[in-house]
Formats: structure tokens, C-alpha cells, sequence
């Protein structure tokens, strides 16, 4: 930063699913800005290679923790590492996520929309649920940051379960903002659109890329820099008055109407197989493939 204070000097922020995709560029963007922060990933080796992209100076501000969301034990000692290690708590990003189920509504698991929601919802109130009692302790305020999605804001926008999941965290979000408003903690929810990311792409990113640009009114493709620089604003002192807001961030891709199926399913193996997607946690799709009714 060349001796010029950044917006974030002082602050420690958590940030999960951290080590790729949107974390990974909120975590790098939060350090450039002077911040100390505490990254939880459920993949280990992925914060391991973040580590290693870092300058000593940013690696002596970060603190990575392997980390299972959906587990309230794992995400309670996640957000206490933050005062533990560096003094404070003033940022929460609850960003971490999966794919989730995906299928016919009529095939999917119960266990798979279950995990879904944990990782997506569950981890959501878990981190607010810990983050919010240390900041209301310290008693300074500060701001917590959930990703939910376009998806979640209208049909036609992802899978059911992951759908469903992010409608609950923008929900949760509103309600509680209003609760700790009192105590000057802020809660916002971001919505990306189409975000060039490992979750987002899947193994083919040209053909995710050629069929975003069918329907989203940006001619730029998002970026994970994109988010980032919001969660920022939020994180921010130049954010103090917004609060409850669900943030879209998505190239006027819902203004337009988000026809997203066949971005989320390209190769239409939503309709030929049902399973559950582990996103960049490293673990491997699980998938059953659907017999057709007339074989």
C-alpha cells in the first residue's frame, strides 16, 4: 500500500470458503486494505496454496483454519481464532458454499437437500450466531457480510435446493439486521450473478462463459475481484448506514430476467442425473444416473 492507510487498517475480519472462487479475492482484497483475517475452507489444500501466493508481511495477517461450515463447533472456534490471534472481531464474511442437490425434484435425495441447506443456510446462521456475540461483547459495532445469490431472488436461477437455500440466507439476513441494529452490528446479504468461479464454471468454462452472455446485459463476464470490492464497501465505514440490504451484483442479469438454466446446466445432466455437488471443498460430485421412464 506504499505507507497509505487502507480502509480496513486495524480491522480483523473472518472470511469462509476463503481459500477460492469470491473468499479467496475478499480475503486477498481485505488484506491490501490493512485488514488481519482468519480464512476457513473446508479444502486444505487450497488454503495451502493461498498461503503460499502471500508476501510475509500479508502471511503474518492471516490465520487459516480448516473448517466444516455446516458444524457449529468448527465454525464457533473459526470466529474466536480472530480475537484469540489477533485482538478483535469487525467483519464477518459468511461466503462459503457448495452446489449443492441437483436432479429432477421428483429424484433428489433427502440427505442431499439436507446437506445443501446446511452448508448454505445453516452455516449462515452459525456464523452470525458467533460473530454477533463477540460483537455485541466488544461493543463497537460491526458488519456482517452473507453471499446469497440472483438465484435465490426469482426462478429459472439454479438448482431447487440451492435456490431455496439462498432465498433463506437473504430472509435471514433481513431479520437479523433488524435485531442487532441495536448494538450498531450491520448485516448484509450480497447476490452475485454469473461469477467466473470453480463453482460457478464446473469443468467447462468457455461453454459457461458463451452461454452467460445469452442473457445477461453486461458484455463483461463478473469476476470474483467484482464481489470482493463490495463485500469491502460493506465491510467499510463508508457502508455505516446500510444495513438489511440484499445486494444484487450481477450485470443487470435479473433485470433482464435471469434464464440461468441453461448456464447451471449446460450439458443438461440435471435432467439425466440427480446427486449433490461439493463445490471446490475437493470432495467429488456424487451423482446417480436418472433411467429414462420409456427405456
Amino acid at each position: 500500500m506504499s505507507g497509505e492507510r487502507g480502509v480496513l487498517d486495524g480491522r480483523v475480519a473472518v472470511v469462509t470458503g476463503g481459500a477460492s472462487g469470491i473468499g479467496k479475492a475478499t480475503v486477498q482484497r481485505f488484506l491490501s486494505e490493512g485488514a488481519s483475517v482468519v480464512v476457513g475452507d473446508l479444502n486444505a489444500a487450497n488454503g495451502e496454496a493461498l498461503l503460499a501466493e502471500l508476501d510475509d508481511g500479508e502471511r503474518s495477517r492471516v490465520r487459516f483454519v480448516v473448517t466444516d461450515v455446516a458444524e457449529e463447533e468448527a465454525v464457533a472456534e473459526l470466529i474466536a481464532t480472530a480475537p484469540d490471534r489477533f485482538g478483535r472481531l469487525d467483519v464477518v464474511f459468511n461466503n462459503a458454499g457448495v452446489g449443492g442437490a441437483f436432479g429432477p425434484i421428483t429424484e433428489i435425495e433427502v440427505a442431499a437437500w439436507d446437506r445443501t441447506f446446511a452448508v448454505l443456510v445453516r452455516s449462515v446462521f452459525l456464523g452470525t450466531k458467533h460473530a454477533a456475540r463477540v460483537l455485541i461483547d466488544q461493543g463497537t459495532g460491526g458488519s456482517i457480510i452473507n453471499t446469497a445469490s440472483v438465484a435465490g431472488l426469482g426462478g429459472g436461477g439454479g438448482p431447487q435446493a440451492y435456490s431455496a437455500a439462498k432465498a433463506a440466507v437473504v430472509n435471514l439476513t433481513y431479520n437479523t439486521a433488524v435485531e442487532l441494529a441495536a448494538h450498531h452490528v450491520r448485516v448484509n446479504a450480497i447476490c452475485p450473478g454469473f461469477i467466473v468461479t470453480p463453482l460457478a464454471v464446473g469443468r467447462d468454462e468457455e461453454l459457461a462463459k458463451s452461454a452467460v452472455s445469452e442473457f445477461q446485459p453486461w458484455p463483461d463476464h463478473g469476476q470474483p475481484a467484482d464481489i470482493a470490492a463490495l463485500a469491502l464497501f460493506l465491510a467499510s465505514d463508508e457502508a455505516r448506514f446500510v444495513t438489511g440490504e440484499a445486494i444484487r451484483a450481477d450485470g443487470a442479469l435479473l433485470a433482464a430476467g435471469p434464464r440461468m438454466n441453461g448456464l447451471t446446466d449446460p450439458h443438461g445432466a440435471f435432467r439425466r442425473y440427480t446427486g449433490y455437488a461439493d463445490g471446490s471443498t475437493g470432495r467429488p460430485v456424487e451423482k446417480r444416473r436418472l433411467v429414462p421412464k420409456d427405456a
